[in-house]
């Protein structure tokens, strides 16, 4: 296991570098940004000078590194406040908004799972997956706006954008939990049926266990280790989706941020948002090997 956590080390600094470079190759200038096209060159070379985006890039990368390592991320370039505070201050909003979301597609999918496999190529089963392979096909950027027109602006049941009103983790929630949701169905069903072909549950039928508690008590625990692991790398996918959520609907999260931010070429703001969604898809992969390691000991031995 600490193998695996000291892999996530080189993969953290490879996103930090590539991060780095890809915002420097992009065209367009965080001083134009900043002052606007219009602005005088003596201005401009002095804001360029004060930022340090007159250091080569080697050093500005350096620099960078040192910083991160120092845990000073630097400021941003738009109102100067430290990227770790303003960081700080979206995450509970997008914590808020991936706990709804993961609960509803849990919720959602076992449910939506065990239909498909306790009617397993029949019509019920069809209907099921069909209904996920929608949730997968749909993008985030389609569905809710599409949710907003309907139950927002149509019906009028809901809050368009924002977190302050009641009920306005509803249409983010549904957005992004839909898709995942989808995906952790087919997962659901795939498993219970790949389960209740083992031995173990042969077993217990031929004891006479009722179907009930075989697909319920015997089934489940075993289907439960690739669904529990699908869902830990979820955990780490949901971030991903948030970003186009937030957007959509206004959700003043991590998400948005990382779009105000590239919007703006505020450098530090966006690889400090990046370093961080990514840093959750990493302890999202180790927590889904610790609970694989927890729930399957046969695993232990592996490796």
């Amino acid at each position: 296991m600490l193998t695996r956590l000291f892999q996530a080390i080189p993969t953290l600094l490879g996103v930090a570098t590539l991060v780095f470079f890809l915002l420097h190759l992009v065209p367009g200038d965080p001083v134009d940004a900043l002052l606007g096209e219009a602005a005088m060159q003596a201005d401009r070379e002095a804001l360029r000078i004060a930022l340090g985006l007159d250091q080569p890039m080697l050093y500005q990368y350096s620099h960078y590194l040192v910083g991160l390592v120092g845990g000073d991320w630097g400021n941003s370039l738009l109102d100067h406040r430290p990227v770790l505070d303003r960081i700080v201050e979206r995450i509970p909003a997008t914590a808020y908004l991936a706990s709804v979301s993961l609960l509803l597609a849990v919720l959602l999918a076992l449910p939506l799972g065990y239909w498909a496999a306790r009617h397993a190529g029949k019509s019920q089963d069809v209907a099921a997956m069909g209904f996920s392979l929608i949730g997968v096909s749909i993008p985030n950027f389609w569905l809710g706006p599409l949710l907003m027109l309907l139950f927002a602006v149509g019906l009028g049941w809901l809050p368009v954008s924002g977190m302050d009103q009641p009920g306005s983790i509803v249409l983010p929630a549904i957005t992004l939990g839909t898709a995942l949701a989808a995906v952790l169905s087919r997962m659901a069903r795939s498993s219970w049926l790949e389960a209740m072909s083992m031995d173990a549950t042969r077993t217990a039928r031929a004891f006479g266990l009722s179907e009930r508690i075989i697909w319920w008590r015997h089934a489940a625990r075993l289907a439960a280790v690739p669904v529990v692991t699908m869902f830990a790398l979820q955990m780490g996918a949901v971030l991903g989706g948030a970003v186009i959520t937030e957007t959509v609907f206004d959700w003043p999260g991590l998400g948005l941020l990382t779009i105000e931010a590239i919007q703006s070429r505020d450098y530090p703001l966006v690889q400090g948002c990046v370093l961080v969604i990514a840093s959750f898809y990493v302890l999202a992969n180790l927590l889904a090997d610790l609970l694989g390691l927890w729930l399957d000991p046969r695993q232990r031995n592996v490796g």
